[in-house]
């Protein structure tokens, strides 16, 4: 077997670790953080990845891409991930919600959403998850009841990332009771500054932006932001939360600062206690090894079959890794303190990594959802 993606996406990696390093300060530790210039660093970044046509290569070229291989927009979702994401948070609308509106979106809505999203000048929110329905997301209440010729959306969403400073939310509500929970639900494209939406932030360890509560209280919707079909939207969903799974190159972040550790060490490596260098050997094969599954969902969905479970076999190998690397990387950091500005800002990526590790196996579909889809797989295949 061959695991290398071939002498243009060696290059494209070249060029932007050699645009982080030239534009994305060495200490950046993501958009979302006490200090607005991070975020100002994030969407300059941003906009000059797509002034070169580097932020949605994989996109047809009639909608803003360059026609490019899944496997380059990989390399540019390991690279960005790897170096804290300074795209901020484009991955969303890059990742999933373009690619869901190439596919499922009216000509419309395609001229509306597409080419912001193309440029980095919009940032999307996704209204899924519920305070009653989080991980079984089809039994969620949010409500859209007919009014006239639309519909008025009434209910409550929670953890919803970026939702303060989101342009666009990605909404997923009931239009009409069914026998399944999974069939009546409708996928509406609708503005934030609606002053139907309020946003509520929640407080949490991860920094300003991660999360919010989002309210809609009679939000007026109409036909042209249905997205697919009004009743149909859970297939739309599945298809969307398969893109999102593998749209985070986790092991490529474990990855980095794990290879970094012997080097910011320096002697004192080899006084760290051998099991824990076993154990950091090991986090670097399973690092392989959901990347590996991560190619496999690529691959899979390149060709129009992936499955939900294929997905969910990526997703928990990641999770845990994210959650064991870091705790991997916080026992060396604390077993021998590095010394040195290029050792401080190795221990806090490291505690960055291990704070947002802490919800890996919980968002977007918790791990026991994942195990769930891969029972029912292997049941099925029995």
């Amino acid at each position: 077997m061959d695991f290398t993606m071939g002498e243009a996406a060696t290059a494209l990696r070249g060029e932007l670790r050699g645009l982080v390093e030239e534009h994305v300060p060495a200490d950046f530790l993501g958009a979302f953080t006490d200090n607005p210039a991070d975020l100002e660093i994030a969407q300059s970044f941003c906009r000059m990845l797509a002034e070169r046509g580097l932020l949605c290569m994989a996109w047809p070229e009639e909608v803003g891409g360059r026609g490019a291989s899944p496997w380059e927009q990989t390399v540019v979702r390991e690279e960005m991930w790897a170096h804290h994401e300074p795209r901020g948070a484009q991955y969303m609308g890059v990742n999933w919600v373009g690619p869901t509106i190439i596919r499922h979106g009216t000509p419309e809505q395609q001229r509306r959403h597409l080419p912001p999203i193309a440029r980095g000048e919009v940032i999307w929110c996704q209204g899924f998850s519920e305070p009653d329905a989080g991980s079984d997301l089809a039994s969620l209440r949010t409500a859209a009841r007919p009014d006239g010729d639309g519909w008025l959306v009434s209910g409550q969403k929670i953890w919803t990332s970026y939702a303060g400073m989101a342009q666009w939310c990605f909404l997923l509500a009931r239009t009409s009771r069914a026998e399944k929970k999974q069939d009546g639900l409708t996928i509406f494209l609708v503005p934030m500054d609606d002053p139907a939406i309020e946003v509520r932030p929640i407080a949490c360890m991860m920094g300003p932006h991660h999360l919010n509560e989002v309210f809609f209280n009679d939000l007026r919707v109409t036909e042209a932001d249905v997205l697919g079909t009004v009743g149909q939207g859970w297939a739309v969903v599945q298809e969307v939360l398969a893109f999102e799974r593998v749209g985070i190159a986790r092991y490529a972040r474990c990855e980095r600062l794990l290879h970094a550790a012997p080097d910011v060490l320096g002697a004192s490596w080899d006084d760290l206690p051998e099991e824990l260098r076993g154990r950091w050997a090991r986090m670097l094969t399973h690092c392989r090894r959901a990347r590996l599954l991560a190619y496999q969902v690529v691959s899979l969905q390149n060709e129009g079959r992936v499955r939900p479970s294929d997905a969910a076999a990526y997703r928990i190998a990641v999770t845990r890794l994210d959650q064991e690397s870091a705790e991997v990387l916080m026992e060396i950091v604390a077993s021998a303190p590095p010394e040195g500005t290029a050792a401080e800002r190795f221990r806090r990526a490291v505690e960055d990594h291990w704070r947002y590790s802490q919800a890996a196996t919980v968002a977007s579909g918790s791990i026991e959802i994942q195990r769930v889809l891969m029972a029912r797989s292997l049941l099925a295949a029995s």
